[in-house]
């Protein structure tokens, strides 16, 4: 129910958002290039920063089912909390390294 009352209230933003642009002419144009160009940056390390979150996710998989895996099923995600309490737990059971124990906790929170 609530994506249905969120959609109107989008239009209406699109809308009052498209008429102040419209109002103030060609100064918006200039402003959105010079926007642009200061985002630029961010917008790499945004970039950078999933390709790493992505990384670090499919790595931590992989030592989840190498480590984990011969006793335990995929499991749902927990919060971090929760994952890191349970990575802690069984770290002895398994000699699961810190490295190892870092990217299966990430794995599991996220």
């Amino acid at each position: 129910m609530k994506r249905i009352h969120a959609i109107p209230a989008l239009l209406l933003a699109l809308a009052v958002s498209l008429a102040l642009t419209a109002a103030a002419g060609t100064g918006g144009a200039s402003d959105k290039d010079k926007d642009k160009d200061k985002d630029a940056p961010a917008a790499a390390a945004a970039a950078n920063h999933s390709t790493q979150d992505d990384t670090g996710r499919l790595e931590g998989e992989k030592r989840f089912h190498s480590n984990c895996g011969r006793c335990h099923a995929a499991p749902p995600k927990f919060s971090p909390r929760m994952a890191a309490t349970i990575v802690r737990h069984m770290r002895v059971r398994a000699t699961i390294t810190d490295e190892d124990m870092r990217l299966i906790t990430r794995y599991l929170s996220r």
